[in-house]
């Protein structure tokens, strides 16, 4: 699909797909027992409704349908193969939206304000078992205080953004410091 085309499904087409969404969800709770078949069924329902509809043309809502489809079968094999829920299915997805919005935030503040609070919040940390990206470390192991992400030192070096999730703090794991009264 063409650039042209993405952007002319992008409208109408969240809304659309935001709907299918809640019709298959609400049709799922209702089925004793939910499988990949029920799924794709729950989902053709969803988008001859929404054909049926004439909001989109019949090729729109198919495609919004294997959208859907693609979504929901991906949580089907994540809570599978994990054991685990919707929550954190979504986080990865939560922490890209969150940094996203710390850049769009960031970019328009005043630039010379951020670097005086981001230094005042450097000199004042009291935690020594706490990074700030930008800060000078010695080799070892660091963990982000934001998704885990582990990021390896070899050489003392500057502290960059975290890689995954783009946070700024870190803690070090290699070592505990100070250690514990004995």
């Amino acid at each position: 699909m063409s650039e042209p085309e993405r952007n002319h499904l992008s409208g109408k087409a969240l809304e659309v797909y935001d709907r299918m969404l809640e019709r298959v969800q609400a049709r799922l709770k209702s089925l004793p027992d939910v499988t990949v078949q029920a799924l794709e069924d729950e989902v053709e329902k969803a988008v001859e409704f929404e054909y049926e509809l004439e909001e989109m043309t019949r090729e729109e809502t198919d495609l919004l349908g294997a959208y859907l489809e693609r979504d929901l079968k991906h949580l089907m094999h994540f809570v599978e193969e994990t054991g685990e829920g919707l929550q954190e299915w979504l986080q990865l997805d939560l922490a890209l939206l969150e940094h996203q919005l710390a850049d769009r935030l960031l970019s328009v503040a005043d630039k010379t304000l951020v670097d005086t609070l981001e230094l005042k919040q450097k000199l004042e940390n009291t935690d020594a078992g706490h990074y700030i990206s930008g800060e000078v470390a010695t080799a070892g192991m660091f963990r982000c205080l934001n998704c885990s992400h582990m990021r390896c030192l070899t050489a003392t070096s500057h502290l960059e953004p975290c890689e995954a999730c783009g946070s700024h703090y870190y803690e070090r794991v290699t070592s505990r410091w100070p250690r514990p009264e004995e």
